[in-house]
């Protein structure tokens, strides 16, 4: 008698849902690939497509680079295991964040939130992001959410949420950066963008010189140019030469 075959995850899954968590799985590599991981800690989520009330998180105990499309935890909106792959469970502090912003925020696809050095630096800095160049002035109108200590409380939802508003990025008090997109790609290309913001004013500030502002028309224009819908959707033109760049590095991500 024949072996029964067992079921890749590919196999147990929709097409649209495995091209979400090849997606998924690139996002993980290149947030390691641009050095603003923190071993297994920290998040990427993203709604699973056609259950709106379910989001795809990483397994808690895998590295960023260890991610691929197999492995990723199926929850819904109230921390249910709807599907696990993996011998992993998930991070309660990650559920507790990225489901209250799926919840809220009906336009949002993917959740991405950090803990880099100059991520947390800026959040400790009083003056919050300075629009220094103009990557740092598209996040002008960034939100702030001040330190509650580690997110396992699930009251700290409201204020999350009422904090971010209808923006795509909050810098976490004392804590660190979370952006949002409508696409992974888009979330992706947000994260880039502020993690290159903060760094750029940890190296300006380390300078101990005076800084030259533009004045805040040009600043406010210039903001305006990078918003969604007035250009084109900044991310989505990036993401194929992305994923072309992790193929020629390891393509074990679309497994």
């Amino acid at each position: 008698m024949k072996a029964e075959r067992r079921l890749s995850i590919k196999d147990q899954v929709g097409p649209e849902e495995w091209a979400k968590r090849v997606d998924l799985a690139a996002a993980y590599r290149l947030v390691h690939l641009y050095g603003m991981d923190e071993m297994i800690a920290n998040h990427i989520s993203a709604r699973v497509p056609g259950e709106d009330h379910a989001f795809l998180i990483n397994p808690y105990g895998m590295l960023y680079d260890q991610m691929h499309a197999s492995c990723f935890v199926k929850l819904d909106l109230e921390g249910n295991v709807l599907f696990n792959p993996t011998e992993f469970g998930i991070n309660r502090a990650g559920f507790v964040l990225h489901s209250a912003v799926h919840r809220a925020r009906h336009d949002v696809d993917c959740v991405i939130h950090t803990h880099t050095l100059a991520g947390m630096a800026v959040s400790a800095m009083k003056c919050g992001l300075l629009p220094l160049a103009q990557t740092a002035m598209r996040f002008i109108d960034v939100a702030y959410h001040d330190y509650e200590g580690v997110a396992l409380n699930l009251e700290e939802q409201a204020r999350v949420v009422r904090d971010l508003g209808n923006r795509e990025a909050m810098i976490l008090r004392n804590h660190g950066l979370l952006v949002v997109g409508p696409s992974i790609a888009e979330a992706f290309n947000n994260i880039f963008r502020l993690e290159r913001a903060c760094q750029l004013q940890v190296m300006a500030l380390s300078c101990n010189t005076e800084l030259s502002m533009p004045p805040r028309e040009l600043i406010e224009a210039t903001s305006h140019l990078y918003q969604p819908g007035v250009r084109r959707r900044f991310g989505l033109m990036e993401w194929p030469a992305l994923l072309k760049k992790l193929d020629s590095i390891d393509p074990s991500f679309r497994d």
